[in-house]
């Protein structure tokens, strides 16, 4: 991971509370699986924000998305296995729902406006993408991504890619809780923070303190 993203890599993007829009459609908690696989850039930062949230269960940091039957760091951060680094979220959906955890996953985790990046982060092994385990979570994704473009929030469209998840491969033990882990290490405490920050801010009713 490259130690300085870019200006806009804080977290939420200069947005204010409440001018990121909730979801009109969303899944049921009752037909809803409780599992989401998103792609933010670094999973480091991404499972940093997720942990934070009430109703979230446990955040793996992982692999998903490529052909290859096995997924390592070394081999992912090549940019040629067709992985990216995503986290797989397990959550309450009577706490917090799939379209909820999309909020703040567009408005919070990363940039979605950025194209197989995030910042000096640089590759397809970064790219913004939602793994969709079924339709249900791909007809939710396909309506916020279009509400988003249609609020205007951000400065440019959404890019982010939807990828029916075909598997999930755990990333290594030293990956995981990475952040509360290491919050002196210097990516972390100038990218990862500041979004924990922004969410706290933004989102102080959806966390868990």
């Amino acid at each position: 991971m490259a130690l300085f993203g870019s200006k806009r890599d804080d977290g939420a993007f200069g947005l204010v509370a409440g001018s990121f829009p909730d979801p009109e459609t969303d899944i049921d908690a009752a037909a809803d699986s409780g599992v989401a696989v998103l792609a933010g850039g670094c999973f480091w930062c991404v499972e940093a924000v997720y942990l934070e949230l009430d109703g979230v269960n446990s955040v793996v940091s992982g692999y998903a998305g490529g052909t290859s039957d096995t997924a390592n760091y070394h081999a992912v951060c090549s940019g040629r296995t067709g992985h990216a680094e995503v986290v797989k979220v397990e959550y309450d959906p009577a706490k917090i729902s799939f379209g909820m955890l999309l909020k703040i996953f567009f408005s919070v985790a990363h940039d979605p406006t950025q194209l197989n990046r995030q910042g000096n982060d640089v590759g397809p092994q970064y790219r913004s993408s939602i793994f969709y385990a079924d339709n249900e979570q791909k007809r939710v994704a396909e309506a916020y991504i279009a509400q988003v473009d249609k609020a205007k929030v951000l400065d440019d469209r959404i890019v982010t890619k939807l990828e029916k998840l075909e598997r999930f491969f755990d990333g290594e033990d030293y990956h995981q809780n990475y952040a509360a882990r290491n919050p002196m290490q210097p990516y972390i405490a100038y990218i990862a923070a500041p979004k924990v920050q922004k969410l706290y801010k933004l989102y102080p009713d959806k966390t868990k303190q």
